[in-house]
Order: structure tokens, then C-alpha cells, then sequence
């Protein structure tokens, strides 16, 4: 890795230029599956930046299937998902401009909650373990396009940064909250229709036609950390799949 990779005067945030960096490694083959990143330590010296930046670009990576962690031992690329659809949703922001428009994530509520019993299920916690409940809707040029309701273990009790709530992905808040480090992701795909709420949100009649994606995060146990679901508008927005990681030649076809 070159230093002169990392761009700190750019508008672009320091770990998504970290992410798009190993991204294209992956995806050109410069990383072959089943190679070892470098650890936190040594990436965040080459860059002379900070290990929590390191880890969320590392989270973004593991959120997207292309790396995962085995504790005690590091961090591998992954074998590209052959057998399976894989739905990258990562890239929402970049797919908004490439279209002309400006995309923007307004954040709708942040709070600490104590979990009931159906958050308690699909965490695997105690009925009133705190956890950290978030709501955004993403735009593009003022136009609601998605709408994210997320939680995750508020185990470390570190404060809520701003900051990191302006891009919130799961993974990189169950890093930064939880004891635990995320180590896969697992999204299931639906069609589902808006609620009263949802469509609210979305600017759309209740009962309007979208996508659901929910999102699982795990840590090197198989335990779940995280939980969250997305909702896109179908009739402003299309899901395409590609194979392998070495797909930029047909992207544009």
C-alpha cells in the first residue's frame, strides 16, 4: 500500500477511501482469496491514521462479503459467493451519483433503548440489555429512495458520535459499540409493502410495493451483535447481482 492512497483533504471520508482501496485489490486480484489483510496496527501506521478508521473500513469489507475475520488470527479475503445471489447495496450513495443526483442520509432518531422481547429474539439478548436503536432516510435530490431502522448491543457505553451517524452502516456501529467484532454479514432479500410509517417516511401510499433487506451481523462466534432492515422504493429503485469479484469490465454493459 502506498501512502499517497489515502487522501486526508478529500471530501471523501478516510475509511471509505481506505474501503474503495481494498475493494479494488479484491476485485483486480492484487488479494487472492484466502490472503491476509494487514492487521489494524500496521494500517493504520502506513497511513497515519486511527485504528477505529482501519476497523470501520474493515466492517464495511466484512459487510460486503469480501473479507472475513477469524479471532486470534486476522483478517482473510473471501472466496467470491458463487453458489448464491449476492445483493451489493454498499454502494447506494455511489450508485445515486453516477445517476446525476445528490444523495443524503438525514438521521430520524438515535437513542439508547432497552430491548423487549422480540428485539431480545432477534439478538439473542436479555429482555432490558441496552442497545442502540438508530432511523435514517437516505435521498436523492430531496426524493426519499430508502428508508433503514437498525440496532445493535450497547455494550461498551462510548458515547454517540455525531459524526458516525451522518453514514450509519451496521457493521461499522456494532465495531464501535459492542465487545464483540463483527466477522459476517448475512442480508436476506424480501418484497414486502410499506406501513402507514414506512410509506410516511418514503413519501408513498401505505401498502406501495418495496424491498426489504434485512441484515444480520455476527461476531467470530456465530453470535449475533447487530440487527437491521432496509426498505428501497421499487419504483425508483432495481437490484442487479454481479458474480465474482473481478466484474468491473461489465458494469457498464
Amino acid at each position: 500500500m502506498q501512502g499517497e492512497i489515502v487522501d486526508k483533504n478529500s471530501i471523501l471520508p478516510i475509511y471509505y477511501q481506505l474501503f474503495k482501496h481494498f475493494e479494488k485489490q479484491i476485485r483486480g486480484k492484487q488479494l487472492q482469496p484466502g490472503d491476509a489483510l494487514p492487521t489494524e496496527m500496521e494500517i493504520a501506521a502506513r497511513f497515519g491514521i486511527s485504528r477505529m478508521t482501519v476497523r470501520r473500513a474493515i466492517s464495511e469489507l466484512v459487510s460486503a462479503g469480501m473479507v472475513y475475520t477469524q479471532k486470534g488470527k486476522g483478517t482473510f479475503v473471501a472466496s467470491p459467493r458463487l453458489d448464491s445471489v449476492v445483493f451489493n447495496l454498499n454502494n447506494f450513495y455511489d450508485e445515486i451519483r453516477q445517476k446525476g443526483m445528490k444523495p443524503h442520509s438525514e438521521l430520524l432518531e438515535a437513542r439508547i433503548i432497552k430491548a423487549d422481547e422480540k428485539l431480545g429474539r432477534r439478538l439473542g439478548i436479555e429482555v432490558n440489555t441496552r442497545c442502540l436503536y438508530f432511523r435514517i432516510v437516505i435521498t436523492a435530490d430531496g426524493e426519499p429512495l430508502a428508508y433503514e431502522t437498525k440496532y445493535t448491543v450497547y455494550a461498551k457505553r462510548t458515547p454517540i458520535l455525531e459524526s458516525e451517524l451522518k453514514d450509519p452502516s451496521l457493521s461499522t456501529l456494532a465495531a464501535a459499540h459492542s465487545d464483540a467484532t463483527p466477522s459476517s454479514s448475512k442480508k436476506v432479500l424480501m418484497v414486502s409493502k410499506t406501513t402507514e410509517e414506512e410509506a410516511q417516511v418514503l413519501g408513498v401510499s401505505p401498502g406501495t410495493p418495496v424491498f426489504l433487506m434485512i441484515q444480520t451481523i455476527f461476531d467470530d462466534d456465530s453470535k449475533i451483535i447487530a440487527w437491521g432492515k432496509s426498505l428501497y422504493r421499487g419504483d425508483r429503485y432495481k437490484l442487479t447481482s454481479y458474480e465474482g469479484w473481478n466484474v468491473e469490465d461489465i458494469k457498464n454493459s
